[in-house]
């Protein structure tokens, strides 16, 4: 879920600049790509990484790599597109719920191996840390979604609230 959190990130924080100067927001993402991809490209590379572990944290940790590949190309597009297209963000939404599955995937995974810690430690302690970078973006996402729905709410009480109040300014001849 941490990967759409990276293009939510990236696609609101460069709305505020001018599409001209998007140039300096790309190296920064850039940046926090290689900051995210590094570890997971290290840990990957490990020997210690292949060793047996009963969970497939090694797969689920290609994934990861995959997902956070995919991210920053999306986070790339929608900072260098203005008005983003309607097929464009309905792939990004299906990338979302793909991001989602995998990061409940990566809890339970990581929760019922931990008898990976002692044989493949790097590998481990990565999942751990994908476990919680999930769990912190699920949550944000699940607070920003009750706030939108609770905004969404008070918008339908309000356009009713209209509605019925223009009624009564309408003359009767």
């Amino acid at each position: 879920m941490f990967h759409y959190m990276l293009i939510f990130m990236a696609y609101h924080g460069s709305r505020w600049i001018p599409l001209s100067q998007r140039f300096k927001f790309q190296v920064v993402n850039a940046l926090f790509v290689v900051v995210v991809l590094a570890p997971q490209l290290f840990v990957m590379g490990r020997p210690k990484s292949s060793r047996y572990c009963r969970q497939p944290l090694l797969n689920n940790l290609a994934t990861s790599v995959a997902l956070s590949i995919i991210a920053s190309g999306f986070s790339v597009t929608f900072t260098l597109m203005d008005p983003v297209h309607q097929s464009l963000w309905a792939a990004f939404h299906v990338f979302g719920l793909l991001s989602c599955g995998h990061g409940l995937s990566t809890i339970i995974l990581t929760l019922t191996a931990e008898a990976c810690a002692r044989t493949t430690p790097e590998l481990y302690y990565m999942s751990v840390a994908l476990t919680v970078t999930s769990t912190f973006s699920t949550g944000f996402f699940m607070v920003r979604g009750g706030l939108w729905l609770t905004k969404r709410q008070g918008d339908k009480q309000k356009q009713g609230e209209t509605k019925r109040s223009s009624c009564h300014l309408i003359p009767f001849f």
